[in-house]
This record gives C-alpha cells, sequence and structure tokens, in this order.
C-alpha cells in the first residue's frame, strides 16, 4: 500500500514565497496549502489532515508567535516550523518555547526550501514518534486500571467468599455445641465438643480474611486470642478460666494459621482433659521469634507423664496434631525439663516478626 503523501501547511502572507515553497516542497514529496493569515491557518489546521505547519512571523492580525499559541489549543495539534526573515534569536528562543518544533530563518529566493523540506520531516517523524509513546503510555495507564479495577473487584469477591465461608463454619460450630449440650454420653459430648474446637478454628481464620486489610495474611497473635476465647466459651465449668497467651505481633498466611490452630485447639482440649485430674489448673500458649522463625508452646502444671492414657482415647487428637505439624513442616516435641506438659514447634518464617509481646487473659 503506497503511503499517504505528507500535508504540509504554509502560513504566510507573502503569496509569492507561498508559491515558491509549494513548487519546491512538491518535488521533495510534500502536498501543501496555502493560508494567507493566522485566522486562516487556523481555521484549515481543525478541519484535519494538516501533517505540518511553516509559519511566518510577521503576518497582517495575528502575528506568527500569537498564531502558534493558538495552534497549540487545538487538540492533536501538527508540528509547528517557525520561520520569519528576522535575524533576532530572541524570537527564536521565544517561538521554541513557545511549543515550536524547529525554527529556520527564510530568504526571497528559497534557499531556505532545502532545511524547510528536512526540517518538516523531521518535525512529522518526531510526532509520529512522540504519538506512538503517547499511545503507549495511555495503554499502559489503561491497562494498569483495568488491573487495578480487577484486584479490587477480587479483593471484595475474596472477602465475600471469606465472610460467607465462616458464617457457614459458625453455623456448623454452633450447631455441633447444640448438639454436645442435648447429648448425656460424655463420650459423645467430648467427641461433638472436640469436632466444633476444630470446625471454630479454621472459622477464626476466615473471619479474621473477611474483616482484615490484607487477604493474604493474618495477625496469628490476634487469631490465637480469638480461638482461645471460643475454646474457653465452649467447655462447660470453670476449668479454663486460667487459660492465658502471651505472643508477639506475627503475619502469616492464612493455610498455616489453620494448621497452628488446630494444634492449638487439640494440644489445648488434651490439658483440659487430662492435666488437672482434680480440677481446673493453668494452660498457657506462647508464641514467640526464635533464632530466624517461631516458637510456638503449649503448656501446663499439671500430671505430666504421670497420668494414663485413658482407655477411651482413640488417639485422633494425637494425629491430627501430628498431621498438622507435618504440614507445617515441623514436628511437636515435648520439652522432657517441664514438670507438667510442655509440647514445643518450632516454625519456619519468612520474615523476622516484630517484637511486641503482650499477654492476655482468654
Amino acid at each position: 500500500m503506497k503511503p499517504a503523501t505528507p500535508l504540509l501547511l504554509y502560513i504566510d502572507d507573502d503569496a509569492d514565497l507561498a508559491r515558491l515553497v509549494e513548487r519546491g516542497l512538491k518535488r521533495q514529496g510534500f502536498a501543501v496549502e496555502h493560508a494567507a493569515d493566522g485566522a486562516s491557518g487556523l481555521a484549515r489546521i481543525k478541519q484535519g489532515g494538516v501533517d505540518v505547519v511553516a509559519l511566518d512571523q510577521h503576518m497582517p492580525g495575528l502575528d506568527g508567535l500569537e498564531t502558534l499559541a493558538e495552534i497549540q489549543k487545538i487538540p492533536d495539534a501538527p508540528p509547528v516550523i517557525f520561520v520569519t526573515a528576522s535575524q533576532d534569536s530572541k524570537i527564536a528562543v521565544t517561538a521554541l518555547k513557545a511549543g515550536s518544533a524547529d525554527y529556520l530563518v527564510k530568504d526571497t529566493q528559497g534557499e531556505f526550501l532545502a532545511l524547510l523540506d528536512v526540517a518538516a520531516k523531521g518535525a512529522i517523524e518526531q510526532a509520529l514518534v512522540r504519538k506512538a509513546r503517547d499511545d503507549a503510555e495511555a495503554e499502559v495507564h489503561a491497562s494498569r486500571d483495568r488491573y487495578a479495577a480487577l484486584a479490587a473487584e477480587r479483593e471484595v469477591l475474596l472477602r465475600e467468599v471469606n465472610h460467607r465461608v465462616g458464617n457457614s463454619l459458625q453455623i456448623i460450630a454452633s450447631l455441633l455445641h447444640l448438639q454436645a449440650n442435648s447429648s448425656s454420653d460424655d463420650d459423645v459430648k467430648a467427641a461433638l465438643t472436640n469436632a466444633m474446637g476444630r470446625v471454630a478454628a479454621v472459622a477464626q481464620v476466615h473471619r479474621r480474611l473477611y474483616t482484615s486489610q490484607d487477604l493474604k495474611t493474618v495477625m496469628l497473635n490476634q487469631y490465637l486470642e480469638a480461638l482461645l476465647e471460643d475454646l474457653r466459651r465452649s467447655t462447660e465449668g470453670n476449668r479454663m478460666s486460667r487459660l492465658t497467651l502471651k505472643a508477639e505481633p506475627v503475619e502469616i498466611d492464612p493455610d498455616r494459621a489453620v494448621a497452628i490452630g488446630i494444634i492449638v485447639n487439640e494440644l489445648v482440649m488434651n490439658a483440659v482433659k487430662y492435666a488437672y485430674p482434680d480440677g481446673a489448673g493453668p494452660i498457657h500458649v506462647e508464641l514467640r521469634s526464635c533464632n530466624g522463625g517461631l516458637e510456638l508452646s503449649i503448656s501446663d502444671d499439671g500430671v505430666g507423664l504421670q497420668v494414663k492414657q485413658d482407655p477411651r482415647s482413640t488417639g485422633m487428637g494425637q494425629r491430627i496434631v501430628s498431621a498438622m505439624a507435618q504440614k507445617l513442616e515441623t514436628k511437636a516435641e515435648r520439652d522432657p525439663s517441664h514438670a507438667g506438659t510442655r509440647i514445643v514447634l518450632r516454625l519456619k518464617s519468612a520474615a523476622q516478626p516484630q517484637i511486641r509481646q503482650f499477654a492476655s487473659t482468654a
């Protein structure tokens, strides 16, 4: 396909020089139109189709600089080559600052035509490059805006999903709690209470994600505090009244938070059942930074290794703890130096947590 002939608009009140420019530039591959003053030149530019403008300074009515200022107000205006017979450099500087692409000193014999040809072609090329750059930047901005809109929509949807999942799990936990309370069989009651705690551990994560500004992480210390409060409410009597939490603020991904929550649920419930045969006693949950990672411990001051295995135990809790620990790439270890029972898990951490400890009673 043959490329379109570029159109140069020559704005000058000198008709003879305009004819000279037209003959000379046509031989260089341009189509040339003439406007005798600034007003008619502006009217022609607004019609569209002009690729480059050669603009004289001295004209009746609007002079060159005034016409240039008006051209700059036209959307997608063509580049302007400022042409004048004046040798005054101040005019050149003023024209370039006002937006002219180039500046030429003309002569009546037309010797400047070769320079005008080069300047016009250069100005058109620069305009094409600038337009391509502007179009690319506009597309980048548009793509960024589309991505931001999609990301915002995705975040809203994720919050809604977490909200619905959290509500559904909370309903399940509540149903298990009602069923446990209505059962007269202690074994059934204990099994339902354990199941309720496991469901609540998962529900708490979704609740945290729904209310958090960051859908990718959970504040582990806040999650554990809420989880322990759920455990206290789900257990009859005062056996949980001395449950304490000491934790540093740590952000963690939701999957690991679920695994940690289930482990804490199992080990705390195990301590509630077996650590104090004669009544309630203290149970401690601690989360702290240690050697570039995290250390989670659940401890009591109860009977420890002296207790015999309950014949009614199915070992389900231990299997769940082992499975969740394996998911976390660690293992649950008993501290032999502790008088009661202390289970420790050492977790890898991608980033050091903030060192800000606090204690709370659930």
